[in-house]
């Protein structure tokens, strides 16, 4: 495995290290606890906080700025951060309007953002987000938390911007995350550096759909077929379980896994497009690119959210992070 490694120890704290160089007009980050945190904080407002397992970068870290995240925990590739990172995090960045937490739904994740939330002396509240499709609603843990997750953080960071209380953004939160749907497919699995190979192999005819982001099984092992009939299957299971109505105003994600070129997002992007197009859906918002991945693996999700006049707008709102940036220097969202 060829990787730009020096140790798998060091791995993340001198990518963080980087990160905070690139972007020091943006962020600072912390390393004992590891968290990043916004360069200024906005007084008088509830504050962000999300994170997760590194390997999935941009998400949480890149997030991080105006109009999204005030902080995010990364944890060590693909494990949960800790709750002293999470507590940190917030005492950092919080005021006296409290904390929102939104968190994927893994069970580590979980765990540790509520027992960060016990031993804060703020009030807080957490968003869970559980897009991922491929796992029935019945699922024993509840469904996994997966692209859907930049949609969340992006509409409800700008309604904390502009000074919204934490019961409303977490009614917010709720409502963009019950009305958005993911489904994934690996064309490959992804190397983790500690174990220093696949996470999973693939035979050259097969793909693996509705994979979860750190290489977890999804619905089956399927047949690699053209790019029509696997666009196909993944948007008729998010129209299943989503059901938009003629005329809906929508959202469509296209996000990469790590190692799938922007030549192939966007045909993705076309032929999902084109579906909900034929079913008389208006994409109003679209966001394609790698924003959500899972180190290197070859693939691709796609992620629909159901619009309101006010998602809208706050989809559309300012944002200034090192993954999303728009408003600020008098561009769009989709510009």
């Amino acid at each position: 495995m060829k990787k730009f490694i020096n140790h798998v120890d060091t791995l993340l704290d001198e990518s963080l290290r980087g990160f905070a160089k690139a972007h020091a007009d943006l962020v600072e980050v912390s390393f004992s606890p590891r968290f990043v945190r916004r360069k200024e904080v906005a007084p008088g407002k509830v504050a962000l906080i999300s994170g997760g397992g590194a390997g999935h970068e941009p998400l949480h870290t890149g997030f991080v700025g105006r109009g999204m995240l005030d902080a995010a925990c990364p944890g060590q590739v693909f494990t949960s951060p800790t709750p002293d990172q999470m507590l940190a995090a917030a005492e950092a960045v919080a005021g006296d309007q409290g904390v929102l937490f939104i968190v994927k739904n893994y069970a580590g994740d979980v765990m540790n953002f509520e027992m960060a939330a016990e031993m804060l002396d703020c009030p807080s509240r957490t968003v869970l987000v559980q897009d991922d499709i491929a796992l029935p609603k019945e699922h024993e843990i509840g469904r996994r938390g997966v692209a859907g997750t930049t949609i969340v953080e992006k509409i409800v960071g700008a309604a904390a911007e502009e000074g919204r209380s934490l019961d409303d953004l977490k009614t917010l939160g709720d409502r963009v995350a019950e009305n958005t749907a993911s489904i994934g497919v690996a064309l490959s699995g992804c190397h983790v550096p500690a174990l220093g190979g696949p996470t999973f192999e693939l035979p050259p005819d097969k793909i693996e759909f509705g994979v979860g982001i750190h290489g977890e099984h999804g619905r089956e092992i399927a047949e690699f077929a053209s790019a029509t009939e696997i666009v196909k299957r993944m948007v008729e299971a998010i129209n299943e379980e989503l059901q938009p109505k003629r005329g809906d105003k929508v959202l469509l994600h296209v996000n990469g896994l790590g190692a799938t070129t922007l030549m192939e997002l966007y045909l993705v992007y076309e032929l999902a497009h084109e579906f909900w197009h034929q079913e008389g859906v208006e994409i109003a918002r679209s966001l394609v690119g790698n924003y959500t991945t899972a180190l290197d693996m070859a693939g691709c999700s796609v992620t629909l959210t159901r619009l309101d006049d006010e998602m809208i707008r706050l989809w559309d709102a300012p944002v200034h992070t090192a993954a999303l940036r728009w408003g600020y220097d008098h561009t769009g969202p989709n510009s």
